[in-house]
Order: C-alpha cells, then sequence, then structure tokens
C-alpha cells in the first residue's frame, strides 16, 4: 500500500474510521507515517493530533480502543478508510460516534438477542419462557422451530405481510434459542453462509 503523504503538504492524510460492524462512520483523524505504521502493527488506531503534536492512540487513556479489522485506501493514494470495532463510545462526548447518528443497525439486535438467550440459560430465571423451553429440552425446542416455520409459510402464502414478518421473528427466535440448546451461536450460521457466498 503506497500512500501519498505529500499531497497536502503536511505529510498527513485523513483516516475515516468506520464500524466493522455497522458501516456507520465514526470519526476521522489524520494520520503521518509513523501513525500509519504504529496502527499497522498495534492493530488499534493511532492518529497524528494536531492539537497535541503527537502520536495518539484512540483510546490510551479512556480503553475506547478502535481494533483494526482492514486498511484501505482511496484511488487518489491520500485517504484512507480503516474499518474497526470499537471498544465502548468513539466521541470525547460518550457517544458512539463523533457524527449525529446513532451507530446501530437493526441486524445487530440479533448479537444482543444471542446474548440474552445467552445469559437465560445460564441463570435459569423460574418465569422465563425460553427457561421454558430449554427445560423442555430439544424435542420441545425443535418443534416450536417446525411450528414458526410452518406459520411463517402460511403468512408468506397468504401474502399477509404483518403476520409473515411476526412468525418470521418468533421463527428466528426458536432458532436462536435451538442453537443455544446445542451450543452454537447465530454467528455460527452467519459464517457458515459467508462460507458459502461466492
Amino acid at each position: 500500500m503506497k500512500i501519498d503523504f505529500d499531497k497536502l503538504g503536511n505529510e498527513l492524510v485523513p483516516a475515516i474510521i468506520q464500524d466493522a460492524v455497522t458501516n456507520k462512520v465514526l470519526m476521522l483523524g489524520f494520520m503521518n507515517q509513523e501513525a500509519f505504521d504504529k496502527t499497522q502493527e498495534e492493530r488499534k488506531v493511532t492518529f497524528f493530533s494536531r492539537t497535541k503534536n503527537r502520536l495518539w492512540t484512540k483510546g490510551e487513556e479512556s480503553g475506547n480502543f478502535l481494533n483494526v479489522v482492514s486498511i484501505a485506501i482511496d484511488c487518489d493514494d491520500d485517504t484512507l478508510l480503516i474499518k474497526a470495532n470499537p471498544v465502548g463510545p468513539v466521541c470525547h462526548t460518550g457517544d458512539d460516534t463523533c457524527f449525529q447518528e446513532e451507530n446501530k443497525a437493526d441486524i445487530t439486535f440479533l448479537t444482543e438477542l444471542q446474548d440474552f438467550i445467552d445469559k437465560r440459560k445460564e441463570e435459569m430465571p423460574a418465569d422465563s419462557y425460553t427457561t421454558h423451553l430449554f427445560k423442555k429440552g430439544i424435542r420441545k425446542i425443535t418443534q416450536k422451530v417446525g411450528e414458526e416455520a410452518i406459520e411463517t409459510v402460511i403468512g408468506a402464502m397468504a401474502n399477509d405481510d404483518e403476520n409473515f414478518l411476526y412468525e418470521g421473528a418468533d421463527l428466528l427466535y426458536h432458532l436462536i434459542v435451538l442453537l443455544t440448546y446445542k451450543g452454537y451461536r447465530i454467528e455460527d450460521l452467519a459464517e457458515e453462509l459467508r462460507k458459502r457466498h461466492k
């Protein structure tokens, strides 16, 4: 990767930081060669701070690091796009991003739901429907997956979109319960799909 640090005349290039999961833009900083090299080596985003006039690793004081997933350069070789996984808030204000938007995508709720179901399996609270399923075992859980699959198909065939989405959500919930019961997570299905994708 050849970066043109001389183009702007100050030996700095803009570095756009993007959340590797949600694809939201988190922040913009600047890097010189030394900051770029350190970012590549340590896999934590490091900028050249123009106000501090030194290298600054995001999170060095707060612990809210930006763990690097990938680095790309634009067609003019003078701007970086870094995909990262943030550890905690990104902005000094405590917000998820330095821009006026929430750093969430609806699809990431599946991970939150998976974590919630994992917790239910671990704690098994008595008044929980999820606990009830885990106690009944694989026969009951698979029966519910089958029932919800059929109801999803019925909603689709009847052109009842509201019911189709409702039952589809039920299907997904019960499928995650089944995955958890079997010792897997929703991410394992995502990985399987990624392997198949060409």
